[in-house]
């Protein structure tokens, strides 16, 4: 057991959590609080019901995700965000969200970990926002196929925009959307981008501007940084730990 207090201190700090500058519904922190207590950690990658239900279920009670539950503000606590509350207030489980400071963290970050599963150490940061790195880039001494093949083995559903060059010289990381992302590529210079999801319009800019995209899945690609984060606080606060996973196929 382990003092709720502690492990949201010891997370806030972990990810320099007030350094990053994120969009004004992500509420970055402790969303709701439980009786003070940890027994239990999970990690998610959304916050929804059926991830609260699952959580429930294993007996967490400090859950962390990724996609927090306030992006739209005010909610009213009817409907399907009154059931959200109610099943974390009737289980305990505290919820404890980080976005940003989650994906630019340049070792538990969803896009470092995007580099490690491909065995790259990532040497320049990519998309600064207030001065921070959400992303980042690393050096690629192979081919865009090589590419392409590594992903598939590493994802289950991999979109190939593959305009770009063949013998790409660098690789970008964004995980989740990378629409924010492309005017920044083009800016770089940067022509291999690895992110989860782009909209339509993109393909078009890819196809002009000769710029490589591998859409890997919103979902999938942010996965990573969650459990990173839970692993550690694990292993500090000697309390066990699951990821809570739903089938998310966007």
């Amino acid at each position: 057991m382990a003092s709720l207090d502690e492990l949201v201190a010891y997370c806030n700090e972990r990810t320099r959590l007030t350094a990053f500058t994120d969009a004004p519904g992500a509420r970055n922190g402790l969303q709701v609080a439980n009786n003070g207590e940890v027994t239990r950690i999970g990690a998610a990658v959304d916050s929804g019901l059926v991830p609260f239900e699952k959580a429930k279920e294993a007996g967490v009670d400090f859950l962390i995700v990724h996609h927090g539950m306030y992006w739209d503000m005010p909610q009213l606590l009817t409907g399907p965000v009154y059931e959200r509350v109610k099943t974390l207030i009737s289980s305990n489980c505290a919820l404890y969200s980080n976005h940003l400071p989650l994906d630019g963290h340049p070792e538990i970050g969803n896009n470092a970990l995007l580099a490690a599963q491909l065995d790259l150490t990532p040497d320049q940061p990519f998309m600064l926002i207030a001065g921070e790195p959400v992303g980042c880039s690393a050096p690629w001494t192979k081919s865009r196929a090589d590419l392409q093949t590594a992903l598939e083995a590493l994802y289950e559903r991999v979109v190939p925009v593959a305009c770009g060059s063949d013998r790409p010289q660098r690789i970008a990381f964004c995980s989740g959307s990378g629409n924010s992302a492309m005017k920044e590529l083009i800016k770089t210079g940067i022509d291999t981008m690895v992110t989860g999801e782009l909209r339509e319009e993109w393909f078009n800019v890819a196809q002009e501007r000769g710029i490589n995209v591998f859409l890997c899945g919103h979902y999938a690609t942010e996965v990573h940084a969650v459990q990173a984060l839970a692993a550690e606080v694990s292993a500090k606060f000697d309390l066990p730990w699951e990821f809570i996973k739903t089938e998310n196929p966007l």
